[in-house]
């Protein structure tokens, strides 16, 4: 055994492994308020999940620090395909641990990577085949805007997106993420055209009135947006005008891909293929961060096909590591396997149908059901629409600044009292995001339909006045 070093610094005061997995809850949100976010941690304290230990995960589940099991059908943002802790995912990658594979392989060939990129490639339709793999979604997203646009062939190619749209938050997809919030006042690529979101007359007069539009990216269901989606006469209209002007189609995959829609991508619903697309989230199988661009040959040629191009935007040092590839490659094996994209669609089918009965019970509450697959959205009223007739003058002028509250209350009840755990969306405050792991079974759309149908049965007055008290215990 190699003996340690003397030489160095003094050990700073460190917290071990096992320290960490001990922390009790008031210190987690002690160092979480002085080391990471004390902003962000004050909506978590509205919401009451500043209270939950997360002591292990499996299947459907978390298990807190009581033991208590907390249903999840958040799932991540979409992140958790495989559920939590998939045992075959475990043993993967328990293997690659005890064999000592190689991790970094930049200097050499990836026999992990290239496996990946060939699955990915098989289960992309048309000739989506070239892959870039990396971290994360932006990174993805990154990859996939960077190639469009060096193959577009315009000098000063200006590139299309739709009006709340979320792509990331690093610089370059931020300019194309619709959000002041997360855009701030950071400088911003300038090369951007905005048009509404499934409009293909606006998409059309854009691109006719400006021959420097070379790239248009959307994202096929917006996730951020409130679990937006477009007719298929609308995606087979953004394919034949992108073919007539020579402009290509960036399709973000990277919430709404890898089976979540009931098909491996969402634009298989609509019998078209992009020219680039993206993945990320449940690509990782829970275990690992991965993110992967997946681009048509012929575009990503034009773009790094020649020795003197390649480099341009070659793989980044974790792009492609060993570990987070072989969990990748046996996340994809898993999904087919065990049917995990027929799975979500027909879950997601019975959870649709019945959400829209819990609609048609109250419809007073809850204004739209949409989605497909097990990508849901539960749009509540504004706060007005839910009181009686003679309070809604009043209250319907704040309307706006109460967005969000009647979702918050639910989302933080349905934790609190009947161990549901829910998501949020970014611009339509309105809307509860449901994104279950696709393992998800009747049971537990059951279960959390009677949870939320009981909660609902409380009425608006209720619902308030206990949120109201769990803040203030």
């Amino acid at each position: 055994m190699n003996q340690p070093f003397h030489n160095g610094p003094k050990k700073p005061d460190l917290l071990s492994v096992e320290d960490a997995k001990a922390l009790d809850v008031q210190t987690m949100a002690d160092l979480f308020k002085d080391h990471i976010n004390p902003g962000q941690f004050h909506f978590m304290k509205l919401l009451g999940f500043h209270k939950v230990k997360i002591e292990r995960a499996e299947g459907m589940f978390y298990i807190d620090q009581n033991g208590r099991k907390i249903l999840d059908f958040f799932g991540g943002f979409g992140s958790l395909a495989h559920g939590h802790n998939h045992p075959r995912i475990l043993a993967a990658r328990e293997r690659f641990q005890d064999e000592k594979r190689h991790e970094i392989a930049i200097a050499f060939l990836s026999q992990y990577a290239v496996a990946l990129a060939k699955n990915i490639a098989a289960c992309s339709p048309g000739d989506l085949d070239m892959v870039f793999l990396g971290s994360t979604g932006s990174e993805a997203m990154e990859a996939a805007i960077k190639v469009a646009e060096r193959a577009s062939g315009r000098k000063n190619c200006k590139i299309v997106h739709a009006e709340n749209s979320f792509h990331g938050k690093s610089k370059g997809v931020l300019s194309i993420t619709d959000s002041t919030l997360y855009q701030g006042e950071f400088q911003l690529v300038d090369n951007r055209v905005k048009v509404p979101f499934g409009d293909l007359d606006a998409l059309k007069r854009a691109i006719e009135n400006d021959s420097d539009i070379g790239v248009v990216v959307l994202e096929t269901v917006q996730g951020g947006g409130g679990i937006i989606g477009a007719p298929t006469e609308y995606w087979q209209g953004v394919r034949a005008l992108c073919d007539r002007h020579n402009v290509l189609w960036v399709a973000d995959e990277v919430q709404c891909g890898y089976g979540r829609t009931g098909k491996f991508y969402a634009f298989e619903h609509h019998g078209v293929v992009p020219d680039v697309t993206a993945l990320a989230k449940s690509l990782g199988a829970g275990k690992a961060a991965v993110g992967a661009m997946i681009a048509r040959r012929e575009v990503y040629m034009k773009a790094y096909g020649t020795p003197k191009t390649a480099m341009i935007h070659a793989q980044a040092t974790f792009g492609g590591i060993g570990e987070a590839c072989v969990t990748a490659i046996e996340g994809l094996n898993v999904l087919y396997d065990e049917d995990l994209i027929g799975n979500s669609a027909e879950t997601g089918a019975y959870l649709l149908e019945r959400l829209q009965a819990i609609q048609a019970k109250y419809p007073q509450i809850i204004k739209e059901v949409r989605g497909q697959g097990l990508m849901i959205g539960l749009e509540f009223q504004d706060f007005s629409r839910t009181l009686p007739l003679a309070l809604r003058p009043m209250v319907a002028i704040l309307d706006d600044k109460l967005k969000g509250s009647l979702s918050g209350f639910i989302g933080a009840l349905l934790l609190r009292d009947y161990d549901v755990l829910v998501a949020f969306t970014e611009y339509n405050r309105n809307v509860i995001r449901l994104e279950p792991p696709l393992i998800c079974g009747e049971e537990h759309v059951d279960q959390f339909c009677e949870a939320l149908d009981s909660l609902l049965s409380r009425g608006i007055v209720a619902i308030v006045k206990d949120f109201v008290k769990s803040q203030m215990r």
